[in-house]
């Protein structure tokens, strides 16, 4: 693992914290178990390059060997019957908050194997009336799946569905992925390829059958920060290149089903959600239906300042921020408009738009001053997001003390973190 201080102001590669691994682990009574559950992999400024490089909207299929559906016409019924572009569906969906650390739990106890409460409609409604139009669902489908044939059982995707319905009965857009699920996708070779395209076929056929009479406030993310396990330098042309196969096979397989699904909003993503790897080698999926993907990216810089644990050292942010010592001397506002530039110029500007799927920063309660400078990244974040046509999505691991970054308190539904609930709403478009 490289550390920041071994990169360069142009080698800052988006960190790993947004796989489940590492927001489980903040809490610490689930060290050791969740240590041995999943690898901790924490590495530099996030975002990438400037943007430069060659652009990555051009509509093409992946790869000769990525695989297509595994069955099709599984849906009944007809298209979803509204005109909307992605790009204009993007510009209703407001600001957005992740469900974390809960229906991608692994382990006994299904969604509460990582310290969160079951949901309730309750909770969702909260969240819905403290401003947030959309909602996250991370959901890992392994656990609950066949070994061999990669069945989904009823009862996990029944459940599912009874959250969906929380968010749906609140009034909320809904976006529901493949998240980490121990991994498996993170080995994006070229022997590797069909095997994992086939996994992700089966996988995806079933969630899109059993989602399918859903409208249009559902969309389906096809996976979530693919790299190879471990390493986050610049993607070789063989990890890119099956990371967007992967893509490819998760459009075509929901499309076969049929039914709503024929032109539902999907959402793919570029390598390992990092900026620039996203502008410099995402290939937007071929699609039978026009004006219906989004791409997505995802943002954690500085990673000193936002999600770094190992130290407090690191606990202002921004321009006028008063102690150089205190910062980690890059990825100021500067550089999140160059990174948000540079994906509005190669998707939203080209009729893709961009879920910033997830963003924040952790609490450092024993660091006086530090909640203002927290405030004030997550107001910045947000803000650019939207000027940019972005569609942010605030990560929230459930989790309330040192090092967590709960807004909500999801033992009794309320708010519990108005100031950074207030400077991610008050950017709503």
């Amino acid at each position: 693992m490289h550390s920041q201080r071994e990169k360069t102001q142009g080698e800052h590669y988006q960190d790993r914290k947004s796989t489940s691994q590492y927001r489980s682990i903040q809490l610490s009574g689930f060290g050791l178990l969740l240590l041995l559950l999943m690898a901790i992999n924490l590495t530099g400024c996030g975002g990438g390059g400037s943007g430069s490089g060659s652009s990555s909207s051009s509509s093409s299929s992946s790869s000769s060997s990525s695989s297509s559906s595994s069955s099709s016409g599984s849906c009944t019924g007809e298209p979803l019957t509204g005109t909307l572009t992605a790009v204009e569906l993007s510009q209703l969906m407001g600001v957005g908050w992740n469900l974390g650390n809960t229906l991608e739990a692994m382990g006994p106890g299904d969604e509460t194997a990582w310290g969160n409460p079951v949901v309730t409609q309750e909770l969702i409604n909260a969240v819905k009336a403290a401003g947030f139009d959309t909602i996250r669902i991370p959901v890992a489908w392994s656990d609950f799946s066949n070994a061999a044939t990669f069945t989904i059982d009823t009862a996990w995707l029944n459940r599912v569905a009874e959250v969906v319905d929380y968010a749906i009965n609140a009034d909320m857009y809904v976006i529901i992925n493949e998240h980490w699920d121990g991994g498996w996708l993170n080995n994006p070779t070229y022997a590797n390829q069909n095997a994992l395209n086939n996994r992700l076929a089966t996988m995806w056929n079933q969630i899109a059958t059993h989602f399918c009479d859903y409208d249009e406030h559902l969309l389906f993310a096809g996976t979530n920060e693919v790299l190879f396990e471990g390493n986050y330098n610049p993607p070789t042309v063989e990890y890119y290149t099956v990371q967007n196969s992967f893509n490819q096979t998760f459009v075509n397989t929901v499309r076969a089903t049929g039914g709503h699904n024929a032109n539902r909003y999907l959402v793919v993503q570029g390598f390992n959600t990092n900026i620039t790897h996203t502008v410099n080698h995402a290939i937007i999926p071929t699609d039978s239906a026009a004006n219906r993907l989004f791409m997505e990216v995802h943002y954690y810089d500085p990673y000193q300042f936002t999600i770094d644990t190992s130290s407090d050292d690191i606990w202002q942010w921004g321009e006028t921020a008063p102690d150089p010592n205190a910062t980690e001397g890059c990825c100021n506002e500067p550089w999140v408009d160059s990174q948000f530039s540079a994906m509005k110029s190669n998707f939203v500007d080209q009729g893709v738009p961009v879920i910033l799927g997830e963003y924040g920063v952790i609490s450092r309660t024993n660091i006086a001053g530090h909640e203002d400078f927290r405030v004030d990244w997550n107001e910045y974040i947000t803000q650019a997001a939207v000027d940019h046509g972005m569609v942010p999505i605030y990560w929230d691991n459930g989790y309330i003390g040192d090092h967590t970054m709960a807004i909500f308190d999801r033992s009794d539904n309320t708010v519990f973190d108005q100031d950074i609930v207030d400077a991610i709403v008050s950017a709503a478009p």
